[in-house]
């Protein structure tokens, strides 16, 4: 078979086949076309070594917010895809019902990376968060409108994974726990998860987390303080082991206040991993301390996290968690997404959200981007 690119020399870590160690990758007419020890190098137009790196599927950002231009806490897609290996970007309900058909035809149609959305229970998305302004749309009862939400959903199935809502006192206000009530109803409609902002409170974290169902995810999992799923002691509550067992999933969703070292490294002491790693980027987090889901792979990395749990919480677990088990991994026929990383090892500095600083010893670092089966871009210069 002749294939359009070979990634040769490289240590494949790819969780949902249970790969480990030195292996090859080609692609072929934009999937993966092959993958094992010494493959005919002869058969491919373009060969690529990736000798002392890591090859991965190409990482899936969960919680990205990348509605550019059409909202102001938008960022670009692909700059964050070139900056970062993210070649899948899901977007945690930037917009609603009202505005998805722009944001669907003016980024996401032209955008190279692919993108995925939860769509907000709020008709407007989130159109009030910028660099100076935060306020918080599901606290607008008029805007909660499960008709709209489930009409324009109905509408976008390929695009469309789930149901977006943002709680605590920031962002559903008076409407508190019923905004969560509405996103449940309309994604029972779907038949689609949801996605949980928990911030805040109140409502109280254990009010939230009740109402969850499997599948459905709870983003911002690090949070600094309170709305956690540890006590005071640091021991998992017993509604958040429960509600683990039943099938939610806990996502770091990192941003420019939900992620604290010291939430993060407990949890990590307590048994109590996040399930997916995701960076929550945008306007105000990007060029901060969120930066992208790589960054923040490689806190958790340096906070204790095995690697092969980091790699699989960045790639195997979104996949699943959007229902694209065709996503996050190279299997023979998946779509041709993968990146290769060396681990920088030195002395790194890492910021949490609330201004502590982390002293890593290592480091995820970038060396080049494959994107639909062709080679994209090379990453940071060693």
């Amino acid at each position: 078979m002749q294939h359009d690119l070979m990634i040769v020399d490289g240590h494949v870590i790819d969780t949902a086949q249970g790969i480990d160690g030195p292996a090859d990758v080609a692609f072929a007419n934009g999937k993966v076309s092959a993958i094992g020890p010494n493959l005919d190098r002869k058969s491919a137009k373009d060969v690529r070594s990736a000798r002392g790196k890591l090859v991965l599927p190409g990482i899936i950002d969960l919680h990205t917010h990348v509605y550019w231009g059409g909202t102001a806490c938008g960022i670009d897609a692909d700059k964050l895809g070139r900056d970062s290996g993210t070649t899948t970007s899901i977007d945690a309900g930037t917009a609603g019902a009202g505005n998805f058909l722009g944001f669907r035809k003016h980024v996401i149609e032209k955008s190279e990376v692919r993108i995925l959305a939860y769509l907000n229970i709020s008709f407007a998305g989130i159109f009030g968060l910028g660099r100076v302004t935060a306020y918080g749309e599901a606290q607008i009862p008029e805007l909660m409108n499960i008709e709209e939400c489930v009409r324009v959903a109905r509408e976008h199935p390929d695009l469309i994974v789930g149901v977006k809502v943002r709680i605590g006192y920031n962002t559903s206000g008076g409407l508190g726990i019923g905004a969560l009530d509405l996103a449940r109803e309309a994604a029972e409609l779907l038949g689609l998860p949801m996605m949980a902002h928990v911030g805040p409170p109140p409502p109280r974290f254990v009010d939230i987390l009740e109402r969850l169902r499997p599948g459905d995810v709870l983003t911002h999992c690090c949070r600094p303080t309170l709305s956690h799923a540890l006590d005071t002691k640091g021991r998992v509550l017993p509604i958040a082991e429960e509600a683990r067992r039943m099938g939610v999933i806990f996502d770091v969703g990192h941003g420019a206040g939900a992620f604290s070292f010291e939430t993060a490294q407990a949890m990590l002491k307590a048994g109590f991993p996040p399930d997916v790693i995701s960076s929550d980027v945008h306007i105000r987090s990007i060029d901060g301390q969120a930066i992208s889901t790589l960054h923040t792979m490689s806190k958790m990395l340096c906070l204790g996290m095995p690697l092969k749990d980091v790699v699989r919480a960045a790639t195997e677990a979104p996949a699943k968690a959007v229902r694209r088990p065709d996503l996050g991994n190279l299997k023979v026929g998946a779509p041709g997404d993968a990146v290769l990383i060396e681990i920088q090892e030195g002395n790194f500095d890492y910021l949490d959200t609330v201004g502590m600083t982390l002293a890593g010893k290592r480091r995820l670092g970038l060396r080049g981007t494959v994107l639909g089966g062709r080679w994209w871009h090379d990453g940071e210069k060693p």
